[in-house]
């Protein structure tokens, strides 16, 4: 085998390197994103199982970062720039600059209370007892707030942090329906009971679930069948309460490329986080509503919802295609029209022909001096009445009236010279 000069190796090796390097240049490289690191331990974990679901080959990293202390809420490290994306609630009030990507699962506010017997009304639940709510700031602490006195007539509720000393009466948290969610509640005193709003059959009969809902549209009521939490109380009925869309949110300046490819990306990883969270992202969809967001869409999601849209090329092509057809049917009229009018100026000016050679044609040699000054004055004429004709634009002055000109002029040459 014959040797390849050393020149021919270095220049293949030049070459392969060059092209290693423009394929790896022509590569996407994946976005990086910080997601805030939730207050509630329930969403916290949610919020570490999707980071790690988007592995290497995903299109989007996304790293978990946490929160400067316990009172910075997810939407304020998004507005101060220590995060890019976040799990927030969609009764979180609006911020021009938070937009929404999609909903993630539906919180359900579970209320559990230690009293041996269930209050008679949200009024006695809360008033004068101890409320363990997550902390300031949390949607459930805001929906009390909201609601506690224009709903449930209670004027202050009375908070209090968790600690080894101080036991609540009543748990409020926002969670999504989960087996796993007595590890996170705080029942270290006394086992809690599930407290139901009103019962199910009053749903949509005017009940102030009915009124809440209605002046709060983020908020939906929801029925937890019984039998869900059977370490709670196995003998409870159905328990009426609200549930909120918990969102996955970025701030307005996140590229529109990448929250498109961050949905794509969840969409495509729904099995994997309905497998690790069983019961929680089962209603994770394609085309989800975003007329139920409390938040702006982002730009790069309802790219994705409109993805399969006809483009305003596709949407307008058939109406091009009529105008298209009008417009080379109006030229071609217009066309036609024009030479149908040149035609009829010609026909005007061949009618000139005629008679000037029928007055040529009429003089011979035979013909008297009288005659031909006869026939001098009737082209003459011709001539005058061509020249008002070509005045009024009944001919056109081109070769044809030009040629009838000079065959005028020559036949009047000669008759007078003939006549001389």
């Amino acid at each position: 085998m014959p040797q390849i000069p050393d020149h021919g190796r270095m220049l293949t090796a030049a070459v392969c390197f060059a092209a290693s390097f423009l394929v790896a240049s022509c590569e996407r490289q994946a976005a990086e994103l910080r997601l805030i690191q939730p207050r509630l331990e329930f969403d916290a974990q949610v919020a570490t199982e999707f980071a790690d679901l988007l592995d290497a080959e995903s299109s989007v990293n996304v790293e978990v970062v946490p929160s400067v202390d316990n009172t910075e809420s997810e939407i304020d490290a998004l507005l101060a720039g220590r995060a890019d994306i976040a799990l927030i609630s969609n009764a979180e009030p609006f911020h021009r600059d938070i937009q929404a990507v999609m909903p993630l699962y539906s919180n359900v506010l579970h209320i559990g209370y230690t009293q041996d017997t269930p209050p008679a009304s949200v009024f006695e639940l809360l008033n004068g007892t101890a409320v363990f709510a997550g902390p300031p700031g949390s949607p459930s602490r805001t929906m009390l707030d909201d609601l506690s006195q224009s709903r449930f007539g209670v004027d202050e509720i009375n908070y209090i942090e968790l600690d080894e000393f101080v036991c609540p009466d009543v748990t409020v948290v926002y969670a999504p329906i989960s087996p796993g969610l007595l590890k996170q509640l705080p029942s270290q005193c006394k086992p809690l009971k599930l407290y139901s709003i009103v019962e199910p059959e009053m749903i949509g009969s005017g009940s102030i679930v009915d009124a809440a809902t209605l002046l709060n549209p983020h908020l939906e009521a929801f029925v937890i069948p019984a039998g869900t939490y059977p370490a709670i109380d196995p003998s409870a009925g159905p328990i009426v309460t609200f549930a909120v869309d918990k969102v996955l949110a970025a701030h307005r300046d996140v590229p529109e490329h990448v929250v498109y490819d961050l949905t794509s990306e969840v969409l495509r990883l729904r099995p994997a986080l309905a497998a690790s969270l069983p019961g929680l992202f089962q209603s994770i969809s394609e085309d989800f509503d975003a007329a139920d967001s409390t938040f702006m869409i982002h730009q790069g999601a309802r790219d994705f919802l409109q993805r399969d849209a006809p483009s305003i090329y596709e949407r307008y092509s058939g109406v091009a295609e009529v105008l298209v057809t009008i417009i080379i049917g109006l030229l071609s009229g217009t066309i036609a029209m024009i030479r149908i009018y040149n035609i009829r100026r010609k026909n005007r000016i061949d009618v000139f022909y005629k008679d000037a050679i029928a007055l040529r044609d009429g003089i011979d040699g035979q013909s008297t001096p009288f005659a031909r000054k006869v026939a001098i004055d009737k082209m003459r004429e011709l001539q005058s009445r061509a020249f008002d004709m070509l005045v009024d634009e009944k001919v056109a002055a081109d070769e044809s009236f030009r040629i009838f000109i000079t065959l005028s002029n020559d036949i009047i040459d000669d008759l007078r010279r003939d006549a001389g």
